[in-house]
């Protein structure tokens, strides 16, 4: 992943890991405890642990449209998003949620940006030939 290669080269990072750290919360759709795997555990050389949730920007956000689907996924997120927050304020911990807004401002590529490269009439194109043999 092009994250984890970003970090590897950034000066002020000591360690860091992925889904490594764990933490439990109660998800308000279900009512019933699950264990969250944050994204990325990050040490800073200046002491500092930053917790980090790499989700695409529109499921940071309340859904638009009345859709189910959208709206338990969100409803999860923030679920897990509450606990984690409690669990760095009791440690003395950041935690972030980045999106690929904040990845591309960081330099780094992502899959949004290359689904958009690659979008176009040869795409459409290849795409109906697939579906007509379906």
């Amino acid at each position: 992943m092009n994250t984890f290669r970003w970090i590897e080269k950034q000066s002020w990072v000591k360690w860091w890991n992925s889904e490594e750290t764990i933490i439990p919360y109660i998800c308000s759709t279900d009512n019933k405890p699950h264990r969250y795997f944050i994204d990325l555990t990050i040490r800073t050389t200046k002491g500092q642990t930053i917790l980090v949730e790499i989700k695409p920007a529109a499921q940071t956000k309340p859904p638009k449209r009345k859709n189910l689907n959208e709206a338990l996924r969100y409803m999860k997120n923030t679920s897990k998003w509450k606990y984690a927050k409690r669990y760095c304020d009791q440690r003395g911990y950041k935690f972030e949620i980045w999106t690929e807004k904040t990845l591309e401002n960081f330099g780094i590529k992502t899959l949004m940006n290359k689904a958009k490269a690659k979008t176009g009439k040869r795409t459409w194109k290849s795409f109906k030939r697939i579906k007509k043999k379906i």
